[in-house]
């Protein structure tokens, strides 16, 4: 646990409504297993309005939006902050159409281009994270490392069409 994030602002435990996961390759379940020890281990999260955690957050999918059930240490319900999933669906195709190329290109492409592919990916995954912030504006206060986290949660989500 990062000491210079008070436990008022931490994310404890994180349950993914597992309904909602979509079975994705055995690489995006590996980001998505990242990125849960991740935000576990180093996150900044602060329900506005609340007197301060520590948190547990359930995520899912629900009626074609983004659930964040946000819970206390106790598991005892705070807030649901309900958000369309309308403008992370293209964000989120493009993130794993260019996942894809990465991931084939690993196993066959030299390293420029390797290269190539990881920045557009990246740049992606930093554009899906700043979307997120800004959607969570004035309901949860998280810093860009934490929405990055979020955002692959979020990716590894059952997004229905």
């Amino acid at each position: 646990m990062s000491s210079d994030v008070p436990k008022a602002r931490r994310i404890v435990d994180v349950v993914l409504d597992e309904e909602s996961v979509a079975r994705r390759s055995p690489e995006v379940e590996h980001e998505r297993a990242v990125a849960l020890f991740d935000l576990l281990e180093d996150n900044d999260f602060l329900l506005v309005g609340s007197e301060g955690g520590p948190y547990k957050l359930h995520i899912g999918v629900f009626e074609q939006r983004l659930v964040f059930g946000v819970h206390d240490a106790n598991d005892v319900k705070l807030r649901d902050i309900i958000l369309s999933l309308t403008p992370f669906r293209k964000v989120v195709k493009d993130y794993f159409l260019i996942c894809e190329s990465y991931y084939a290109a690993i196993k066959k492409l030299g390293p420029s281009q390797i290269e190539a592919l990881d920045m557009g990916r990246r740049g992606l995954h930093n554009e899906g994270s700043e979307l997120l912030r800004e959607r969570l504006d004035g309901k949860i206060e998280v810093d860009l490392d934490t929405a990055r986290r979020l955002f692959t949660l979020i990716c590894a989500l059952h997004i229905k069409a």
